[in-house]
Order: C-alpha cells, then structure tokens, then sequence
C-alpha cells in the first residue's frame, strides 16, 4: 500500500506551462489597440501589476476572475479598450495558450491506477475547467480546488483542506507539488499536508511516481 494515499497538484508553472511567454502574447494583441510598448515594459509592468496588493477584493480571483484580469491587462499595456481585454482574456481560456508538463498525463495515470487518489490545487478563475477540458485531462483528476470556487488562495490552508475533504482524505495522507515556496510549500503544511517543490524536491512528473511508489516521505521544508 502507498504511504501517501492522496496527490495534490498545482496547476499554472507545475501541471501546466503557457504555450508562449505572457509578454508576447499580450503585446502581440495589445498592438492592435495601440499599445506601443515593448515587450521588456509589459513584462515590468505585468509584474508590478500582479504583485501589487489589488482592492478589489479579498482575493484575487472570483468568478471568472474579470475584475481582476482587467485591472492586469490595463496596468501591463496603458490600454483600457474592453475589446483588447475580451480578446486576450478568452486567449488564455483555452486548452491551447497552454502545454502540459512532459509526462504528467502518463505517470498521473499510472499513479491512479496505484490506488493513489488525486486533485489539483490552484490559484485560478473558474477558466480552469475549459482548459482541462480542452487538454483531456480533467479525467485524470478525482477533485479540482479552484481558489475563485472556495473563496481562498494558497497559501491559505483552507483551499488544502478543501481537497483533501473532496477526497475523502486526512492532510497527513496528503502531499502536494508545486512551484512556489510560499502558496505551495508553505500553505500545504500549515494544512498538514506533506509537500514536494517542484524543480527541487522533484523536476518530472515521472519524480512524483517515482517517490510516491518508494513512499518517499521528506519533504523540502525539514530542517529549514
């Protein structure tokens, strides 16, 4: 039997990478309304913007996450056209401005047919779902945590033990992946979940199996 019984994902930076870098992207429809910026500039500001506290809300994310998507788009090109903003928002709500991680679908579903019940865990707009729709991979999962659904964000351990709840789960027979020392990491033990950083702990999908099969149990925050 496998020690861990429950695998949490992450999915933008762990699950999924963008097809093409941000910057471009915007720039490339930003241009059509004008924007004259280069692409080192929207990236600056894109970052800014984005980790900026935002008064919109408590979180960042709710619903479809327009409000906040829109206050991005305007503080990253100087462009307020709501057309510009349509076009790039239904951009990254399909299956396509995204790449899954080399692997993930093969070894995830290895690890199901383990016994080994899995969810992701992100922070993200309910366009979530039509990407995993449109990537063939929302089967692959036995629950989806959308922070915009729960109403909180990692590192907040309530979006943690929400999916642990979906899979009938305690925090302790969990661990969690993802990119981020703080959201993931952080937010994942202070649930009681165990939690492995991706690109140091592990670097592959074909990593998570591989510890997951051994039961693997350390986790990147020991000793720290």
């Amino acid at each position: 039997m496998p020690v861990f019984k429950g695998l949490l994902v992450d999915a933008a930076g762990t699950l999924l990478c963008p097809s093409e870098p941000a910057a471009l992207v915007y720039l490339r429809i930003a241009k059509k309304y004008g924007c004259d910026l280069s692409a080192d500039e929207v990236l600056r500001r894109y970052r800014r913007a984005y980790n900026t506290p935002w008064g919109g809300s408590t979180i960042r994310y709710v619903g479809d996450g327009r409000p906040f998507w829109r206050h991005i788009v305007t503080k990253s090109t100087g462009c307020c056209s709501e057309e510009m903003f349509e076009e790039l928002y239904d951009y990254y709500a399909k299956g396509s401005s995204y790449e899954l991680m080399q692997g993930a679908a093969e070894s995830l579903q290895r690890i199901r047919n383990a016994g080994i019940k899995t969810a992701i865990v992100s922070n993200f707009d309910t366009r979530l779902w039509r990407i995993l729709r449109e990537l063939h991979i929302e089967q692959l999962f036995d629950a989806v945590i959308i922070s915009a659904e729960v109403q909180a964000e990692k590192p907040n351990p309530v979006i943690f033990q929400a999916a642990c709840s979906a899979l009938g789960l305690a925090p302790e027979q969990c661990v969690h992946v993802g990119d981020d020392r703080r959201n993931d990491l952080y937010g994942a033990r202070d649930s009681g979940c165990f939690a492995w950083l991706w690109g140091q702990d592990v670097a592959s999908f074909r990593d998570v199996e591989e510890r997951l099969a051994t039961g693997n149990v350390w986790d990147s925050l020991e000793g720290v």
